[in-house]
């Protein structure tokens, strides 16, 4: 088969990015590092990606090491804020009054920033992303402690924010502007 007649958008031959990344998978999963499971988790690996060989991924930013720790640190930060929230809802005498659904729509068309975010926001208590339109590049958020309009503009920036923390913690200058800069007239976004 010639390089022409080849399935667009699909890799073929060895991956071995993906294959180091499904063998750490694998040795996370078994929950004990042994050459055993290291040498399974490759050859599965390398199966895996032979049978379901992944699209290309297109990243062409860098990884900005200072934005990185803070990126990691906002969101483990986030992480013990919303734990605490969640078990005060649950404690309070008072029922919850639901939650509500945003929809947020991303400023970079980038699936791979959008599969971060996601996983970020969906990792944090209390929030969950209940759909992605890729190709429009639109997030659909529930927060469970939004009530009224103003939680659902809060709860649409902080996904923002996050979008602009893994951007500038992996990406392109372009794309860290395109995050940073607001509307025309606005003074640049600080990072949260």
């Amino acid at each position: 088969m010639d390089a022409q007649t080849q399935v667009p958008g699909r890799r073929g031959g060895w991956q071995p990015r993906a294959i180091i990344a499904l063998a750490i998978v694998w040795v996370l999963l078994w929950d004990k590092i042994s050459l055993g499971n290291i040498v399974n988790g490759l050859i599965i690996g390398a199966v895996v990606t032979q049978i379901f060989p992944l699209p290309s991924i297109e990243y062409f930013g860098r990884i900005h090491p200072w934005r990185l720790v803070v990126l990691i640190a906002r969101f483990l930060l986030d992480l013990v804020v919303a734990a605490v929230q969640i078990v005060v809802a649950t404690l309070s005498p008072r029922p919850s009054r639901g939650g509500s659904i945003v929809e947020v729509q991303m400023r970079t068309r980038s699936e791979f920033y959008m599969t971060i975010v996601s996983a970020l926001v969906s990792l944090v208590p209390g929030s969950i992303v209940v759909e992605a339109r890729r190709r429009a590049g639109i997030l659909y958020v529930h927060g469970f402690h939004v009530t009224d309009a103003e939680g659902l503009e809060e709860l649409r920036q902080d996904v923002l924010d996050v979008e602009t923390r893994v951007v500038r913690a992996i990406g392109t200058a372009e794309e860290i502007a395109l995050c940073t800069q607001g509307p025309p007239g606005l003074p640049e976004q600080e990072d949260a």
